[in-house]
This record gives structure tokens, sequence and C-alpha cells, in this order.
């Protein structure tokens, strides 16, 4: 099946064409909170930051092919500055701003970068640490105010006026820049936070991108001009970059800028957007406030608010089987939206139509409940590697508990683990409804996918086989001719009885409870699983009527007997959704959840499971040892 482009030739194009033909200039494309409120930033004014942002770069000697890193929050520098290197042809390397200066200055050195953009003061004293041991670092670009500024660190308004006297005389040489670059050309480093191992630099290219964007909108035709987008996920991350950035620059869509992931909540009723990408931790705690809040009340509220879901579950379920609802279910169904769906809708800006969740398995449970109050949640697959969208949930056909279907440029195969022989090879025109398969590791083959691994060829040739398959290291299968995600390959536990034990879809099954937060499985080379369990504050402290002594204590780990029977109530229970091989046998209790800033989560809120490990293995001895 031929399938055609749109003729765009690189990604900077993709805004041109927003702000002259699917708009105008004066339309507005971003929206950012200042002094209180959310302020409006056309097309006209975009363009021209990232004119003048430009013409400064060429005057300082930056050409096609250098790379200029960013340390910066979700803000318009950040865009401005991406469109301004895009217009050069210069390469974008992202740094996350939760890394260590020392992983900050190794992606400084090991990417090449001759200039870096940071986005506030402790950034900057961060950079400065080690900024001794970054000599290819001759620019620093700050989009804060200070005092602080010599000739090599500039302010970006400083640039911007720079820029507007460099404009006149270097206009004839930028504007034939932009027609020679090419669909492979480099757009961007973006380095893998990775669970494991020394970071590796993402190439990708401008059609790597540009390509996930076509597939996106052929999966994902609801998506359009008159959406906004609530950004909220680290632009440094591929995942937010392509699905919060990229793509409603293509279509026309608006940006909105979220404060924090404290604001969230409050940016939700002043921004009013349609669609947010998330990741499922994110929607796990979004649905466990809204039934924190429904059911606290007690009473006549709580059994309305069940007895909605309950409405909720049945029109959902006809709606995704494709079959007709009856008038008296109709009519319950509108009462469920007064009383308690509207409610809950208005507080999330009353105008969100869709979630996009990605960056791991999402629950099946918490998938379902967005989609019983009537607001979809779409999951996808992919990876960094993969630019990163792989395949993703059909708005006219939600399979709760897959990723979807296999994106229209893109082939996913499903290889035997052990004899490494090809189980299937599906596309978006072999899709059939009923297709089933086993499960083995994900490859992925397509204009999506990486270069490479940036000065890391040994590394590249590891991932990337003769024909062409990126071997992703994710297990899963086709089901209902979706993909289904297990787990992480290199997450696999093998106890010591011979146990093969994915511990992703355990975890889920025991955050079904409403007592536990988070949950870490343990099992390599054990006879048998256990875990560390961490409690939801609130339930802890609405239950025992603490006054947050006991979770605020210096030690990592509650000992109280009496909470951990508490937790043990719902551990029993869920348990038996399990085999007797995966049932957690016993637990330690932590007392603060995993974070990004304790080195324990990555940005997308995965698990560095040796560093948990070795964090706690005094503790999970003890497990074992009785």
């Amino acid at each position: 099946m031929e399938i055609k482009d749109p003729q765009f030739g690189s990604l900077h194009e993709f805004l041109i064409n927003a702000a002259h033909n699917i708009h105008s200039m004066d339309h507005v494309f971003m929206m950012e909170k200042k002094n209180g409120a959310y302020v409006n930033i056309t097309y006209g004014e975009t363009l021209k930051h990232i004119q003048d942002w430009a013409a400064y770069l060429y005057s300082i000697g930056i050409r096609k092919g250098d790379k200029l890193a960013v340390v910066l929050e979700n803000c318009p520098e950040f865009i401005y500055f991406d469109q301004a290197l895009q217009k050069l042809g210069a390469v974008n390397v992202s740094i996350y701003p939760t890394l260590t200066a020392e992983e900050t200055a190794f992606i400084l050195n090991d990417s090449d970068s001759k200039a870096v953009l940071v986005g506030n003061p402790f950034l900057l004293k961060k950079f400065q640490k080690v900024e001794q041991n970054c000599p290819k670092i001759q620019k620093v670009f700050i989009a804060f105010d200070s005092v602080a500024q010599s000739d090599k660190i500039i302010h970006v308004n400083d640039l911007k006026k720079a820029g507007e006297t460099a404009w006149p005389n270097v206009q004839s040489e930028l504007e034939a820049i932009l027609p020679k670059i090419q669909h492979d050309d480099l757009a961007a480093l973006i380095y893998t936070s990775g669970t494991t191992g020394v970071p590796k630099g993402t190439m990708l290219s401008h059609y790597n991108f540009m390509s996930n964007c076509y597939d996106a909108i052929d999966l994902c035709p609801s998506i359009n001009k008159d959406d906004r987008f609530l950004s909220f996920l680290p632009l440094s991350h591929v995942y937010e970059r392509m699905a919060g950035y990229y793509l409603p620059t293509f279509i026309g869509a608006q940006i909105a800028f979220a404060e924090s992931i404290e604001k969230v909540a409050q940016n939700f009723m002043e921004a009013q957007p349609s669609i947010m990408a998330c990741v499922p931790r994110l929607l796990e705690r979004l649905e466990s406030r809204i039934k924190a809040n429904a059911l606290g009340k007690g009473g006549l509220s709580a059994k309305i608010f069940l007895w909605s879901l309950h409405m909720g579950e049945k029109v959902r379920i006809h709606q995704e089987n494709h079959t007709s609802i009856g008038p008296w279910l109709k009519l319950r169904h509108a009462i469920a939206e007064k009383l308690v769906f509207s409610k809950i809708k208005s507080k999330l800006g009353g105008r969100l139509k869709l979630l996009v969740s990605g960056g791991g398995a999402l629950p099946q449970h918490v998938g379902e409940f967005f989609g019983n109050i009537g607001i979809r949640c779409q999951q996808g697959y992919g990876l960094t590697e993969t630019s990163p969208f792989v395949t993703v949930n059909e708005f006219e056909r939600q399979i709760h508990g897959t990723s979807g279907r296999v994106a229209p440029r893109q082939e996913v195969a499903i290889q035997n683990i052990d004899t490494k022989a090809m189980i299937t090879i599906q596309t978006y025109a072999s899709f059939k409804p009923d297709f089933e398969s086993e499960e083995g590791e994900i490859l992925c083959k397509g204009p999506n996918i990486m270069k490479g691994y940036y000065n890391r060829p040994d590394e590249t040739a590891i991932v990337m086989d003769d024909e062409g398959w990126f071997h992703t290291g994710d297990i899963g299968k086709f089901e209902k001719g979706y993909l289904k995600i297990t787990d992480r390959y290199k997450n696999m536990l093998k106890t010591s009885l011979g146990k093969n034990i994915y511990p992703t879809p355990i975890e889920n099954t025991y955050l079904q409870s409403e007592k536990i937060e988070q949950i870490f499985i343990i099992g390599d080379k054990r006879e048998y699983v256990t875990a560390i369990v961490i409690p939801k504050e609130d339930q802890l402290k609405d239950f025992y009527g603490l006054n947050g002594l006991l979770l605020n204590e210096d030690t990592d780990v509650i000992e109280q007997t009496a909470v951990k029977q508490w937790l043990q109530e719902d551990m029993k229970r869920l348990s038996l959704e399990l085999s007797n091989f995966a049932r957690v046998r016993d637990f330690i209790v932590k007392r603060k959840p995993f974070s990004v800033e304790s080195g324990e989560l990555t940005v997308t809120l995965k698990q560095k499971r040796k560093i948990i490990e070795d964090n706690y293995k005094v503790w999970i001895e003890k497990l074992y040892q009785s």
C-alpha cells in the first residue's frame, strides 16, 4: 500500500505552514503563564523570535550540523531555540534539568556541543560546577533574570537584540539554508535516560520526527487544528517533543505550557486543553485522586459516584463493541453525566477529549476508568530510538491493556527470544481485528528508526541488524490485532526455581489497591517473589488518623506491624489474580515514594532497578532470611 507524505522538506516548514496556510500570523500558537495568568503568543511573534535567534547564532559562527545543548523546563524559549536550530540545520542536544552536574558535563562533552541554553539560576550553577571540564562550550545563554553576564554568558533578551541587528547582514545567507536541509539531516541528539548504563545519544533526523507526525495523524484523525495541547512532560524527552510539540505544530494546534507537576490541576482549569500526553504513573495518580475525592465524602454522594461509574462502564463497553445503546441506558447515562462526569471534566478544564499514554504500559483498569467517565485514554508504544511512536489505540477502537495498531509507515515483528525465528511481521495494511500471536521480542522497522547512537557504532550494531530491524528489548505479542507489551526483557526476573517473571504485570495488579502508591517487585535468582511497597500518604493518614509524623521520620522503612497488616489485606486479595509463583510472599514498607530527584526513577517515572536494589539491599536480604 503506497502512502503519500505531505510535501515538507524539514521540521521548521511545519511551523511556517501553520502560520501562513493553516492559520494566520496573528493566530495564537503558544500560551505561557506569567504573573498569575496565561498570555498568548502568536505565530508572528514566534517567527520573529526565531528569526532573531537564528540570526544571532549564525553571526557567531553556528553552522549546519553544529550541536547546541539546552537545559530548560518547558517554555516558549525552548521552542524558539529549537526552531532557530532547525532553521540553520543545527542540532538540538536536549539535557534533562534533573540530571547531576557530572551527567550534564558528560552529555555536553560526548555530544561536542558548542553552546548551552540554561533555564534558571540553579541550572547555571550546576553547569558552572563542571564548566572547566567542558572546554568546547563557547557560549552560555540564560533564560532568566540575572546580573551574572559576561562575554560568555548572554541573556536571551540580549541575544534577540543582537540578532535583530545582525539580521540585515545575514538575511540572504540564512534564507538560502532552509531549502537545502534534507530529510535525512540530523535534527536532535536525545540521550536515553536509561534505567541502567551510560547514556547514549540517539541521533534523530528531521524525517524521523516528520514521518512520526504523519503516522500519528493517520491513526488519530480526531486530532486537529482546533485542539489545544497542555505541555507537561519534559520537552527534553522524545515523547513530549513529538506528541506535545512537533505534532501540534504540524497540524496547527495550540500549545499551553504547564507550570509544574504541583500546578497541573490548576493549569487544566486555566488553559482548558483538549489533549495532553501523559505517562501511566500520572494517570494512575489522577484516577486515584478523583476516586478519593468522590468516595471520601461517603454516604449518598459516594453511592451516586459508584452508580455513575457503573453506567459509564456499560456505555463504554457498548461504544467499544460498536453496539447500540438503548433509551433506558441513555437516560441513566445522561443523569450520570450531569451529576458526576461533567463536574470531573470541568475540573480538567471542560474541553479535554483525549489523553495519550506512553512511556510505559498503562494498567488496563486505568484506561477503562477514564473511558467510563467519558474521556478517551489512548495507549501507545514507542522508544527514543523510534522517534518515538510505533503503535497506538485508534480513537474508534479501544482495546484496553494493549498499545494499539501498527502505524501506516512502519513494520513490527515479534521474534522468538531463544531461536531468533520471526513469529510474525505486522503492518498497518495486514491488520486483522482477531489476529493473535505468541510472545517474543518486539522488533521495529520504518522511517522513524534512529540513524544510530552518536559516536557509538558498536552500540548501534547491537540493536540494529543487517535487515534494518531495530531490536527494542521489549517483550510483547499481538492480541486482537493490537500490540500488547509485557515488559522490558532486561527487567525479566528468573527465580532460583527457573520461573521467568516479568515485574510490570505483577506491579499493575497490586497497584489496583487504593492503599498502594508504588510497588517494586524483587525475585531475580531468588526462591520466591517479594516487594518494596510505598503506601498512599492520604490513605494511611485517614486510616490511622496520623498527622504525618510516621511518614516524615528519618529511616527509609516503616517497621510498624499495623501498617504492614493494613497493606497485607489488599496484597492478599489481589494476589489471587496472579499465578502462585508470581505472588508477593513478603514485603517491606518504604516511607517515601521513589522519585526522579532521588535517582530511583527516570524522567518518564520508570524504576531504575539496579539503583533501587542497591539502595535497599540490606532490607531485601532480610526478606529472604526467614
